[in-house]
């Protein structure tokens, strides 16, 4: 699998409730944009990047990347923003990576791709410590249709969806810190110059 056939969509859709209703990617850490650590660690790994937010559109724009807004109403979680950027994507695969996990693996999308293609998987999903962590996927662009009917039909939990495909969890062990996100004021000052 090539860089070029993979679109990087960060997820920055949601509502940031745990962080008392701010936008999660927007928030700083460490003098930046949470999401702007994330768009460093991402950027080397894929052809093209979407940002799926739903709010603060033309600030996400600002970091250069295009901004894709979910296509199914009421903040409907990640399976809305994969959908969304599966559908703008152009590429045979996408990777999704939260806006609030600024620390995400560097060998993120080839460790994936490697076990996608190892397994003939549709998804390939990270995990840690037996855990997954289905927002850290590879998956392929076909599968978009399935995606979209499970939505149609009211889907919302992505293990769920994930259930019903061919999946491969592939472990990162060795850098379990790196799929820490960051969801309260405490954990936000915690990752602070880490």
């Amino acid at each position: 699998m090539r860089r070029e056939d993979v679109s990087g969509i960060v997820l920055a859709g949601g509502q940031g409730r745990r962080m008392g209703g701010i936008d999660k990617g927007l928030v700083p850490l460490d003098g930046r944009a949470m999401i702007e650590h994330v768009l460093a660690r991402l950027a080397p790994q894929v052809g093209a990047i979407l940002v799926n937010a739903n709010q603060n559109g033309e600030r996400y724009a600002a970091f250069g990347h295009p901004v894709i807004a979910d296509a199914v109403g009421g903040f409907a979680g990640p399976l809305a923003g994969l959908h969304a950027g599966m559908t703008a994507a152009t590429t045979p695969y996408v990777v999704t990576v939260p806006c609030d996990s600024p620390f995400l693996p560097a060998d993120l999308v080839a460790r994936l791709a490697a076990g996608l293609e190892g397994a003939n998987a549709q998804v390939a999903v990270a995990r840690t410590s037996g855990q997954p962590h289905p927002v850290f996927a590879l998956v392929r662009r076909d599968v978009l249709p399935h995606l979209a009917a499970f939505l149609r039909d009211g889907g919302r939990k992505i293990d769920l969806w994930y259930a019903s495909l061919a999946v491969v969890e592939v472990p990162f062990d060795d850098c379990a810190e790196a799929f820490r996100n960051i969801n309260t004021r405490d954990e936000l000052a915690a990752a602070a110059s880490k």
